[in-house]
């Protein structure tokens, strides 16, 4: 062999990766690594934009209000039968009732807690008669709202760093997503159904182009909640005194710390013409918290707070007042550009803001969004599964991955579904009742797990999204036989609360019905099976002409990929 063969005889150097190809590897496996827990913090996102009116539902002893109360006449009822309850308390703040919410929500500083016990402790009231709601415990609706970014059973702080991190690999997988497909936008229109990766390809690219620009934004803007505590850097460097701090954190929020008690009683001043001088300025139901600090002592202080309504953001809005003598002492209005900028972000990710059309828009966005994750999942498996050496008999990664999907999609259906039938099955007396609402939901979400490890993989998908098709669907019919309140009823008196609620359970189940049909009816392609080759026959050509031949056909089939290519 000459200099010149050996020169031309190396191997040739692989083309460089391009940046779509290192985009589609960072898309894939920033999307996996934490997709199951992005799925989680999606869905119970999702469901948080109507947390008060599941929070109605779990309370169905409390009644459907047609009009909101004054709130000049229920801060007064409440106020006096709260001091009598916690008359040590530092702090108390009612939240107060609205469209939305048929209670008023205490919450107050406990001043020696119990070890172990949290310093704060929480009731919720009727507007109508002040008196303590003697309704079922229950978390309601704000379980899913503190779950999808603090989770539960481990330290908050820990919960948040986690939440924070999903978001930021959601971040990298939006962007890295728009530039890996470079035809997103033609993608959109076009959905070829039973087409297996292709079909599961095109509803991923749908789903994302359908709500991209929330995605983004509520992908962000979670981030930006989340950064006094991810980035503190700044403040820390900026504000160095205790009194700076102060000045920035009453920037941000209402909150004004309660001191130090003077020692001296002295009885509040009356509450509902603190109110009303609020109302005056604001609007009658304008009214979101009021906030007393050291009740019944001469330092006391009387906060009321703007509520979230009709304004896109949430920089603090408030009035304070002396408590002893009802005197203003201070009107918050306006805040810096900063933190204006910060209080319109953190409204944009809540979406309080809105009516309920607009609330209905976040939920079927954030449902899209929910789904672009799941389908993302299920792609990585339906992607892998065609190239497996034995399809039935997977490697151990992939199986978990396919077992985790399972229960990360179709169990936590079932888990929320649990946690909503232990509200109504539950004894009512049962102590931490609303403890064993939340352990109910981890407890059917596990069981999931351990049935589709269980299972076949495509047994499991069917079985689990069936289980919650009933689960969902015989909600209506449960609370039928557990209140005096049945869908019918609650039509007939206008409680659309009650009656949207069980509407919309019903329509989830028949989606979780129609996913378990598409699934059963589903036939994966299988590889063909390649067929032996045939016996030479007697007048076969020479060894030499054969490797010729050979030879050839593998040239055109080696050709055939950019003669397709190259035809117009």
């Amino acid at each position: 062999m000459t200099a010149n063969d050996k020169k031309h005889s190396k191997p040739a150097k692989p083309a460089a990766r391009g940046i779509r190809q290192t985009m589609s590897d960072l898309h894939i496996w920033a999307g996996l690594l934490v997709g199951w827990i992005l799925y989680a913090m999606f869905l119970t996102g999702t469901v948080s934009y109507f947390k008060e009116e599941i929070s109605q539902w779990m309370r169905p002893e409390v009644a459907h209000q047609a009009a909101v109360p004054d709130a000049a006449e229920v801060v007064p009822r409440i106020a006096e039968e709260l001091q009598q309850m916690v008359p040590g308390s530092s702090q108390w703040s009612l939240g107060m009732a609205d469209a939305r919410n048929n209670v008023v929500s205490a919450f107050w500083r406990i001043a020696k807690p119990a070890k172990g016990e949290r310093g704060f402790g929480s009731a919720v009231f009727d507007p109508q008669t002040g008196q303590k709601v003697s309704s079922r415990e229950t978390v309601g609706g704000e379980f899913f709202y503190r779950f999808h970014f603090q989770f539960h059973y481990m330290p908050v702080l820990w919960a948040r760093w986690l939440a924070s991190f999903c978001a930021m690999f959601m971040l990298v997988a939006i962007v890295s997503g728009v530039i890996t497909h470079k035809k997103i936008f033609v993608d959109f229109f076009t959905f070829r159904w039973g087409k297996g990766q292709r079909s599961w390809l095109d509803a991923h690219n749908a789903l994302s182009v359908f709500g991209l620009p929330f995605h983004a934004m509520i992908t962000y803007t979670g981030l930006v909640t989340l950064m006094a505590m991810t980035m503190p850097w700044a403040s820390s460097a900026a504000f160095k005194t205790q009194a700076e701090r102060q000045a920035m954190q009453s920037e941000i929020s209402a909150f004004v710390p309660a001191g130090k008690p003077s020692g001296q009683a002295v009885p509040l001043a009356p509450l509902g013409d603190m109110v009303r001088q609020a109302q005056e300025r604001w609007g009658a139901d304008r009214i979101g918290r009021v906030t007393v600090n050291n009740a019944g002592d001469a330092s006391a202080r009387v906060i009321v707070t703007y509520g979230d309504f009709e304004r896109v953001s949430i920089s603090p809005k408030y009035m304070l007042f002396e408590g002893s003598t009802g005197k203003l002492l201070e009107v918050k209005e306006q805040v810096g550009a900063a933190a204006e900028t910060r209080g319109v972000l953190y409204a944009l990710h809540l979406g309080r803001f809105g009516d309920t059309t607009v609330r209905w828009l976040y939920f079927l966005t954030s449902l899209a969004g929910t789904a672009m994750v799941g389908t993302g999942l299920v792609m990585w498996t339906v992607k892998r599964r065609t190239k497996l050496p034995h399809p039935d008999k997977p490697y151990f990664g992939f199986w978990l991955v396919e077992r985790l999907n399972i229960a990360a999609i179709a169990g936590l259906s079932i888990g929320m579904a649990a946690m909503l039938w232990a509200n109504r099955l539950l004894p009512l007396g049962m102590e931490k009742r609303s403890d064993w609402e939340i352990h109910w939901f981890f407890i059917l979400w596990g069981a999931s797990l351990v049935w589709a490890m269980l299972r076949p993989a495509k047994r499991a998908w069917v079985e689990l999204l069936w289980a919650g098709c009933a689960a969902l669907a015989l909600l209506p019919v449960v609370n039928v036989l557990t209140t005096d309140r049945p869908l019918w009823r609650s039509a007939i008196d206008g409680d659309w609360v009650f009656t949207g609620l069980e509407l919309t359970l019903l329509a989830l189940a028949a989606l979780h019905g129609w996913l378990a049909i598409r699934t059963w009816r589903h036939q994966p392609k299988r590889k063909p099976q390649r067929q032996a080759a045939p016996r030479p026959a007697a007048n076969s050509p020479a060894p030499a002409a054969r490797d010729v031949e050979s030879g050839a056909t593998a040239a055109s089939a080696a050709m055939a990929p950019d003669l397709q290519e190259a035809r117009p």
